[in-house]
């Protein structure tokens, strides 16, 4: 029996279950930075800095989850968070904040396709470059154009291979620093006392630690994200205020576990001055942005452990690539969601009977080809381009959830909508939205810092220009349309909400909802019974 209401608001289609959602979530939030460019960091601000910026910023970005969670799991509409602030801030603000993501999405796809290719490079430097980006191409092309629950399958398993690298590289850390290493050295916190915790950065003295620990701050921003994939992939949940709701309330251990442990074993492993770390990340030898770059791998080396290095590459390849089709999808969604809106040309909205957004996707697999400008440019650099770009982007986001909260929180309160009624509420508010708010703008404003000390014009538009483009694009908007900013008491808190709990009753009669672990088993059950024929 097909399930009621598979086919809702233009067609997008409810396929994804318990499992892949909280996969996915993973596979968006966690992409190379954790696991490759945090040696940047670590060199700019040494293990203390580190470790402390990643908890700082990782809570103050549970406190803009606690807000966007609140609201995707009410109503988990196609566009997520960018649909939000339009309905309920300012039509112009919703203009704003998808274009923004859109470009954040559509410019991380190029960014994992070039990492992939020096990733590659750990093997053979006769990798063809040209090659490795066609092969991207075709895959994500492949893996998205099928349907829903196609890109859900891969994801699912992809992602798990991340978790996988998370667990070898957390063990290789605890066993090593105890002694169990070929050297039988139990280095244990060496590093934090011998180079130090705190490194210098850009000045001396106690100057050059709070900036090393300002470039730490900044590396966090880029690599510790997660909760606008939750929002953008909840319209097509099966069981969205069930399943959207787990997925955001996980969020907090995935930020404890995989960002703060990631920024804690870097610091163990290796000395924040160390030779080859040192060498690699400011571009004085070869392997910058690839798995040589790694923390993890130079430890290895320098503990003289051989074969560990090449599954730890292995597992980067999938966990890279991965993002990359994360991104994929999620742009493509993106720009769907704002033709839906009247934001973008209306041909976007078609969709193919699996619930593709199929000219959305054809947009989106434009930028992919980006990845060809290594060909031409030092790859270091078209990483560090994008990446500044896009970290600019990311922070906008979350200035748009908070946002957007407020709003709601106070539309909520004109018009005595009982909060206490809604599927997930969250605490500390309104106070951890203004919080989230203000520290999220203090971040997109002084990211950009170190180019006017001395100045420099291509860095200030790399650091700037998602900062400049955010606001034209908001105004334009508003001048263009003639928009108004929503009144607290004339914000529409019903919406789609009773089409979506009427949807949520039907199917729970026919297919009710599965929890986490049981689908995982389901899965595995499925997986042996597939191998078990393929064998006979």
């Amino acid at each position: 029996m097909t399930p009621p209401m598979q086919h809702h608001a233009h067609g997008l289609q409810r396929r994804l279950d318990n499992r892949q959602i909280q996969l996915i979530a993973i596979g968006g939030s966690i992409g190379t930075a954790v696991f490759v460019s945090i040696g940047t960091a670590l060199t700019k601000s040494g293990p203390g800095s580190l470790l402390l910026a990643y908890i700082i910023y990782s809570c103050m970005l549970s406190l803009v989850n606690n807000c966007i969670a609140e609201m995707s799991t009410y109503m988990p509409v196609g566009g997520g968070f960018i649909r939000l602030a339009g309905r309920w801030v300012d039509d112009a603000f919703g203009f704003m904040a998808g274009w923004n993501f859109f470009f954040y999405e559509a410019l991380l796809i190029p960014f994992e396709i070039t990492a992939l290719t020096e990733v590659l490079a750990f093997w053979s430097d006769h990798i063809p470059t040209a090659a490795v980006c066609v092969a991207c191409i075709v895959l994500y092309a492949s893996l998205n154009v099928l349907a829903v629950r196609a890109y859900g399958e891969a994801e699912f398993w992809l992602s798990g291979g991340k978790v996988i690298l998370f667990f070898v590289l957390f063990l290789f850390t605890f066993i090593t620093m105890v002694g169990g290493n070929p050297r039988g050295d139990a280095y244990g916190f060496r590093y934090w006392n011998t180079p130090g915790a705190f490194a210098t950065h850009l000045a001396t003295g106690a100057l050059g630690r709070f900036e090393g620990f300002l470039a730490a701050l900044w590396a966090a921003s880029f690599a510790c994200v997660g909760p606008e994939y939750i929002s953008m992939v909840a319209a097509e949940s099966k069981h969205p205020r069930r399943y959207i709701k787990n997925a955001f309330k996980t969020v907090y251990w995935r930020f404890g576990v995989f960002f703060i442990g990631s920024a804690l074993c870097v610091g163990v492993v290796v000395a924040y001055n160390d030779a080859n770390l040192v060498a690699i990340t400011t571009g004085a030898s070869a392997g910058a942005g690839s798995a040589s770059a790694s923390p993890y791998v130079i430890a290895m080396g320098n503990l003289g452990v051989s074969v560990l290095p090449h599954i730890v590459n292995a597992l980067l390849v999938t966990s890279i690539f991965s993002a990359g089709n994360t991104y994929t999808y999620t742009a493509t969604r993106v720009l769907h969601g704002l033709a839906v809106e009247g934001r973008a040309p209306r041909i976007f909205r078609r969709c193919t009977r699996h619930g593709v957004p199929i000219y959305c996707f054809g947009v989106v697999m434009l930028f992919p080809f980006l990845s060809f400008l290594q060909l031409s440019n030092n790859t270091a650099t078209v990483l560090s381009w994008i990446i500044n770009l896009t970290t600019s982007a990311g922070v906008i986001n979350y200035i748009v959830m908070t946002t957007t909260y407020i709003c709601f929180y106070r539309a909520c309160q004109a018009q005595n909508f009982d909060r206490a009624q809604l599927p997930y509420r969250g605490w500390f508010q309104p106070w951890s939205a203004y919080i989230g708010l203000v520290w999220m703008v203090c971040v997109v404003t002084c990211y950009g810092y170190s180019s006017f000390m001395p100045w420099s014009a291509a860095d200030f538009v790399t650091y700037y220009t998602m900062v400049i483009v955010a606001p034209a694009l908001f105004l334009g908007w508003k001048l263009l349309k003639q928009t108004k900013f929503v009144r607290p008491e004339e914000a529409d808190l019903v919406w789609e909400a009773p089409a979506i709990t009427a949807y949520e009753a039907e199917l729970e009669v026919t297919q009710p909802a599965v929890g986490f672990w049981e689908e995982m088993m389901q899965s595995l059950r499925m997986f042996s019974v597939w191998k078990d024929k393929i064998s006979e």
